[in-house]
């Protein structure tokens, strides 16, 4: 049984090597970047576009300063006017806006 795992990571080893021999790093690496890229272009469109709208219609909800407050280690939730108010006092928050 030990040797069955012993010879799969050899296998994968060897074929991460040779992955990374014939230079599909550097093709991985240039896929991550734009995927980046592209993680931050649709998340301008989710709080610019599409959330605005949203909140208009479901009666005028405004997302930027929606958020919830985690409880501290005594299980207390303490109430914030804000959410750059909870933030500043290192409160743990869950965002919606930014969702």
């Amino acid at each position: 049984m030990l040797d069955k795992s012993i010879g799969k990571v050899k296998k994968w080893t060897d074929e991460f090597k040779t992955f990374a021999i014939k230079g599909n790093v550097i093709d991985m690496a240039v896929g991550i970047i734009i995927g980046a890229a592209f993680g931050k272009i649709v998340d301008s469109m989710v709080k610019d576009i599409i959330m605005p709208p949203m909140g208009w219609i479901m009666g005028r909800v405004d997302f930027t300063n929606l958020y919830l407050t985690l409880p501290d280690y005594d299980g207390k939730i303490v109430k914030y006017p804000s959410l750059e108010a909870a933030q500043s006092a290192g409160v743990v928050t869950i965002n919606y806006g930014l969702l």
